[in-house]
């Protein structure tokens, strides 16, 4: 049987601001149709993290290969199969939900017919279709949020980083794009990097990485987190994995 490279993966990632080390021989893979958390509290390194793999910092320390094309020796090959929602919103608020897409679209080289075919299959999935007419700044945060995950998905992308897409949202927001995202996973097979402070994003059958001071202290199912630490829940296990790394 054929074995597949994983869709993303991070080998001995190092990085430093000057004197401050922001992460620490970082290391895990993530498969194709695989839901993985990225889980840490605010300064733990997920951004930093985040930026390293879509070029936006490089790192002479450590590798980053997207289905088997490094990021540094093939980075366009690389990036093309990545969608990416930053933690910072980056649409333009003066055009409409459309031109934002065909923008995006046009940058990924794709053909405006083949652009307005995607769109509409991407804004019907997230139920905003009927808005695509709307300036951005007429939209709420969770709907400004849709519309950059249906630009992340435009050209395709065989994974999906999410770099605390959520924050600032209210409740029924959140589970719908969490719920969203989770059936990306099913529905396309793609893989999906979460990265999070929020315990009740986690789903009974994601993986989860822990991430705390530039450390990766724990990569696995939820069980597997369960067995190691000897807690009954996500929550605790967390809690006792970021306490003692603080002790």
């Amino acid at each position: 049987m054929k074995q597949f490279p994983p869709a993303l993966e991070i080998t001995e990632m190092t990085f430093q601001f000057g004197s401050k080390l922001a992460l620490d021989g970082v290391h895990f893979s993530v498969n194709m149709g695989q839901f993985k958390v990225l889980l840490g509290p605010n300064g733990a390194g997920k951004t930093t993290l985040f930026s390293l793999i879509t070029r936006l910092y490089d790192s002479p320390q450590g590798e980053i290969t997207v289905r088997g094309s490094n990021l540094r020796k093939t980075p366009r090959r690389a990036l093309a199969q990545m969608g990416v929602v930053f933690q910072q919103p980056t649409l333009d608020l003066d055009l409409n939900v459309r031109q934002n897409l065909l923008y995006h679209a046009a940058l990924h080289g794709m053909k405006k017919s083949h652009a307005i075919e995607r769109i509409e299959i991407e804004l019907t999935r997230l139920g905003m279709l009927d808005r695509q007419g709307e300036k951005i700044r007429q939209l709420n945060g969770g709907h400004r949020r849709r519309v950059e995950i249906a630009r992340a998905l435009l050209h395709q992308p065989k994974i999906l980083l999410l770099d605390e897409p959520t924050v600032g949202l209210d409740v029924p927001s959140r589970r719908e794009i969490v719920d969203h995202v989770h059936r990306l996973t099913r529905e396309d097979n793609i893989a999906v990097l979460w990265a999070t402070h929020l315990i009740d994003e986690i789903y009974e059958d994601d993986s989860v990485i822990i991430l705390h001071q530039g450390q990766v202290r724990a990569d696995g199912t939820l069980p597997e987190i369960f067995a190691q630490t000897g807690a009954e829940n996500i929550a605790g296990a967390f809690d006792q994995i970021v306490g003692k790394a603080a002790a």
